[in-house]
This record gives C-alpha cells, sequence and structure tokens, in this order.
C-alpha cells in the first residue's frame, strides 16, 4: 500500500484501473486500526491499494467528498462503486472485495 498523491489518483483513474483508494490522518487512532486491516487485506488479494494522508491532499477531500476518515473508495474501470467509513472487520472487507472484485 503506497502513498498516493494528486497525479498518481489521477493517473489511475484516467486508466480505468480498478482497486481501492484509502483516505487517512496520521493522528487518526481509527486510521491507524484500518490501516492494520488494509495491510492485512493487501496480502489476501491481488488488487491494488493506493493510500492518501488528507493532511496533504484536502483537495481530494473535496474532489471524492469524503466525510471523514478513515474512509475507502472501491474504484471499478475508473468509476467509484462503493464507499465505505465505518472498517468493521478483515472479514467484512474481504467479502465487500469479492462482491465487487470477484
Amino acid at each position: 500500500m503506497n502513498d498516493w498523491n494528486l497525479d498518481e489518483v489521477s493517473s489511475f483513474l484516467k486508466d480505468h484501473s480498478s482497486g481501492l483508494i484509502y483516505f487517512y490522518t496520521p493522528l487518526c487512532g481509527t486510521c491507524q486500526v484500518a490501516s492494520r486491516m488494509l495491510q492485512i487485506i493487501e496480502k489476501m488479494v491481488d488488487v491494488e491499494i493506493g493510500k492518501i494522508n488528507l493532511n496533504y491532499n484536502s483537495e481530494l477531500a473535496i474532489k471524492f467528498e469524503i466525510e471523514s476518515v478513515p474512509c475507502l473508495i472501491f474504484i471499478k474501470n475508473g468509476e467509484i462503486v462503493d464507499t465505505i467509513y465505518a472498517f468493521q472487520s478483515v472479514p467484512f472487507l474481504y467479502e465487500r472485495l469479492k462482491h465487487h472484485f470477484n
């Protein structure tokens, strides 16, 4: 899971790619738990995951209408197909991934 900037996100969407974009802030305790969950998920599936620190990329919060962090956006063929704010559990995230990227 690599940190992405505005250019990398734009390129990902322009190429009609599929994957996840994870929005966080470093001091958010819930984000730290969500990050650990995504590190586990990343080992289980072959889906590209980019992460964005909103402290340095606040314009992306406006562009994607992010209401709070942590936030996980599911992108399929360059389009948003789902957004999650409540990272309930690793199995929950895995099932959502299977639903969208099976």
